[in-house]
């Protein structure tokens, strides 16, 4: 049998399918997301500003002093 993995937009969606597949009895597993969306967004904004050349470099020696 197939596994499906579908990605619900909002918490609406999410609901409904929930409900549709214990109509029908099917068996599913949900996780939850491990990280706060504005999190996620502000790390990946981040490395974009490393790959433009805007980041900080710190040698390492000079951390001890």
């Amino acid at each position: 049998m197939a596994t499906l993995i579908v990605h619900p937009e909002n918490e609406e969606q999410s609901d409904a399918l929930k409900a549709v597949m214990k109509a029908l009895k099917i068996s599913f597993e949900e996780e939850k997301d491990e990280y706060d969306p504005a999190f996620v967004e502000m790390v990946l904004k981040g490395e974009e500003e490393i790959k433009a050349g805007k980041g900080t470099k710190v040698d390492t020696d000079d951390l001890w002093k």
